[in-house]
């Protein structure tokens, strides 16, 4: 599957490990940024490309976004058309998460969750998969409705 990376200052190490990590397992990862540690660096600028090539690639990919609280990068994402993003705390939130609501970007809170974790939901959220039931989908189709208004 294709991941793509992104994240600030604060995800920046995590994103490097997680790279390498996700290599292995046999994905193919495309960093958005930030290539660099940049202590003034804005989560925007990387939450962002993630979420437009996500969204440009109707379901064949995933995006994962690292920040340190989460909140920005996912308030950022959600402004792509076509991206549903999501803080990931624990797997069975990103289940339902994946299963209910098709998301199909992961957003971890660097500062607050361990490696060990932050792999369990990544893994999760790769390998679950999006349950086309009537009321997904129609919940779905409102909020196309709304990115649409």
């Amino acid at each position: 599957m294709t991941i793509y990376l992104g994240a600030d200052h604060r995800g920046y190490p995590l994103k490097q490990s997680l790279q390498i990590w996700l290599t292995h397992a046999g994905h193919r990862v495309i960093d958005c940024g930030n290539t660099v540690l940049d202590p003034g660096d804005d989560y925007p600028d990387f939450a962002i490309p993630v979420a437009k090539r996500v969204s440009q690639d109707n379901g064949a990919s995933r995006g994962i976004v690292l920040c340190g609280s989460g909140v920005g990068a996912n308030v950022a994402a959600n402004k792509v058309r076509g991206a549903r993003a999501a803080i990931g705390f624990t797997s069975k939130q990103v289940m339902s998460g994946r299963h209910d609501d098709d998301l199909n970007v992961l957003v971890v809170a660097a500062d607050y969750t361990s490696e060990e974790m932050i792999q369990r939901l990544i893994m999760t959220f790769i390998d679950t998969a999006f349950m086309p039931e009537e009321r997904y989908i129609r919940r779905l189709e409102k909020i196309k409705q709304q990115e649409n208004a």
